[in-house]
């Protein structure tokens, strides 16, 4: 057994399991999770969610608030108006300025503090229900952008909740919900509370009357990697895939993901040892990287070394449950 897995299954026991959220901490945090009414220019209305951040500021998506012609949130059935807005179109990130609004803010920590497996759950307001929506989860990516991470988690979320939050198990807000990729197998992403702090102390400009494209909606081809790889990585397109991947590690050596996803699809053309190399790089960069995990004790046992397979099982077991479950039904011992 390698000293990384020896080292890891240690790691592993010791390892503290995440307490479950208490009523009273959700209670408090859905009561600073709001619905926003958003009036347009052209005579219609959209909805989203917002977090009070700061004393009078809410924060939300840009996407929700573009085009608008007045901004309210809603808290206790009473309706607030927001005043100004500071937007940062490119991360999708605005802040309301508000007046009289009565609630305390959230506390915030940084998503680059996140890590591999985290416990995380979400809180918004889905499309016209009348009650905020809580969804559970684990962190499966953090890809780097500017001086911040976009966060990939499990926890889903539907139209409508963009703009509410990401919380921690302490109940600390770490992303801001925003975009999925289509699809039913859908990855789903959440903006830096770094971006989110940076806005606090900046001053408010007038209520949004026109809008700019985030990085997200832009042409694919202007698309940051960890977004390229989505379509080929789900649709097993194993060529398209090694392609951006190759570029990805070009451009961004020191990018956890961008090896990953070149070992993956290595793998899965049967470059083994390629494969076996660049998979070692990923977990000794970021040693809570499940799949990466998965795909080890998938070589090793086709490499006839089961007690190597077995470790990276043990591994697995502390990390991710299912995907634990789902290499031992690869490696034939369980059904």
């Amino acid at each position: 057994m390698s000293k990384l897995l020896t080292g890891l299954l240690m790691w592993c026991l010791s390892a503290p399991l995440m307490a479950e959220t208490s009523p009273e901490l959700m209670q408090a945090l859905n009561s600073r999770v709001l619905r926003i009414q958003v009036g347009l220019i052209n005579g219609q209305y959209g909805l989203g969610s917002g977090v009070v951040v700061a004393e009078n500021q809410v924060v939300t998506n840009c996407h929700v608030v573009a085009n608008a012609s007045s901004i309210s949130v809603i808290s206790g059935g009473a309706a607030y108006h927001a005043v100004g807005v500071k937007p940062d179109w490119k991360h999708d990130v605005c802040m309301l300025q508000m007046e009289d609004l009565p609630l305390t803010p959230v506390a915030m920590k940084s998503s680059s503090e996140l890590r591999y497996e985290q416990s995380v759950f979400t809180i918004g307001y889905p499309s016209f229900v009348p009650a905020p929506v809580s969804t559970q989860g684990v962190v499966k990516g953090l890809f780097t952008m500017d001086d911040s991470v976009i966060v990939r988690a499990t926890s889903s979320f539907r139209q409508g909740a963009s703009g509410g939050g990401l919380f921690d198990e302490s109940g600390a807000l770490v992303g801001l919900i925003t975009l999925k990729s289509p699809g039913k197998d859908a990855y789903y992403y959440y903006m830096s509370i770094d971006w989110v702090q940076a806005l606090i102390s900046k001053p408010a400009g007038p209520i949004v009357v026109k809008s700019e494209l985030p990085f997200w909606g832009k042409p694919a081809a202007q698309w940051p990697y960890f977004m390229k790889v989505v379509y080929p990585y789900l649709h097993k397109d194993w060529k398209g895939l090694k392609t951006v991947a190759q570029e990805w590690t070009s451009q961004e050596p020191g990018n956890t993901e961008a090896w990953f996803y070149l070992a993956a699809a290595e793998y899965e053309t049967k470059d083994l040892n390629m494969a076996e190399q660049h998979l070692h790089r990923v977990v000794s960069m970021n040693d809570q990287h499940a799949q990466a995990f998965y795909y080890l004790g998938m070589i090793a046992e086709s490499n006839g070394q089961h007690r190597e397979a077995m470790a990276n099982v043990d591994v697995l077991s502390h990390l991710d449950v299912d995907k634990a479950e789902e290499l031992k039904v690869a490696m034939k011992i369980l059904p």
